[in-house]
C-alpha cells in the first residue's frame, strides 16, 4: 500500500485536552493562539496537499480548513465518516478549496446525492471507512502529504492502524480537566507498555508565545 505522509497536528492544553468539554467547540481554545502560532499552523496547511478531519469536528467546529494566515494553496478537505452525516451548510462544502467526501455502503443515499451535488463522494467500506484503502485512495489521487486536525477518535484510529508519521503540537499554556473532555488522542488506548506507540522528539520551538513540539512516530520498539 502507498499512502501519504501523514502529520497530526493540534492545539493541546498542558494536561492534554483538545476543548473545554465533550461537545464544545475546540474554538475555544483556539482564541488563546497568537498570531504567530496560527501562522504555525497555517503554514504547515499551505505546504500539504490535504487536510482531514473526522465528522464529529464538523458538527462542532464547522471549521473551513483553508489557509488564511499565510500565502499559499488551499489543500484538499478530506472527510471521512460512515453515515454521511455532514450538515449541507457546513463550511467544507463550500467551493474555496476542493473536498472529498469518504463514505461507506451504508451510508443513507439521499444524503449522499445531497452531498454529491455540492463536492465529490467516494465510498470506501461497507460499514465503516476502510481507513486503509482510504490512504491508498488518496495516495492515487495525488495526496502525498497529509495532514490531520482531528478529532481524537480519528487519530486513535490512524495511529492504531500505523498511518501516522509525524505529530505537532501547539501547547496552550493552560488545564482545562474534565474525565470526558477530549485529549489528543481517544480510543480505547493500548493496555500496557508492549503496545504503545513510541515517539522521538524532532523539533522544539517557540512561535509567539506558544511552545512548539515536533515528533517523529515510532511503530517498532
Amino acid at each position: 500500500m502507498k499512502r501519504p505522509y501523514t502529520i497530526i497536528i493540534s492545539e493541546v492544553t498542558v494536561d492534554g485536552k483538545l476543548t473545554l468539554a465533550k461537545g464544545v467547540s475546540s474554538k475555544e481554545i483556539m482564541k488563546f493562539m497568537d498570531e504567530e502560532a496560527n501562522r504555525y499552523l497555517h503554514e504547515t496547511r499551505a505546504k500539504v496537499d490535504g487536510i482531514m478531519v473526522g465528522a464529529e469536528t464538523i458538527r462542532t467546529d464547522n471549521p473551513y480548513l483553508t489557509v488564511r494566515y499565510v500565502k499559499g494553496k488551499n489543500p484538499t478537505r478530506i472527510i471521512p465518516t460512515s453515515t454521511a452525516d455532514i450538515p449541507l451548510d457546513a463550511n467544507v462544502l463550500k467551493k474555496d478549496a476542493p473536498t472529498i467526501i469518504i463514505t461507506t455502503e451504508k451510508a443513507p443515499e439521499e444524503k449522499i446525492k445531497a452531498l454529491s451535488e455540492k463536492v465529490e463522494v467516494v465510498k470506501i467500506g461497507d460499514e465503516k471507512v476502510d481507513l486503509i484503502k482510504m490512504m491508498d485512495f488518496l495516495y492515487n489521487r495525488g495526496i502525498r502529504t497529509l495532514m490531520v486536525e482531528g478529532g481524537s477518535t480519528l487519530n486513535w484510529n490512524l495511529l492504531n492502524l500505523g498511518l501516522v508519521d509525524e505529530i505537532r503540537i501547539i501547547h496552550m499554556p493552560f488545564i482545562v480537566g474534565g474525565t470526558d473532555t477530549p485529549t489528543l488522542v481517544g480510543g480505547e488506548g493500548f493496555k500496557n507498555l508492549d503496545e504503545v506507540i513510541r515517539l522521538k522528539l524532532r523539533a522544539h520551538f517557540m512561535r509567539g508565545s506558544h511552545l512548539i513540539t515536533e515528533w517523529e512516530v515510532k511503530y517498532e520498539s
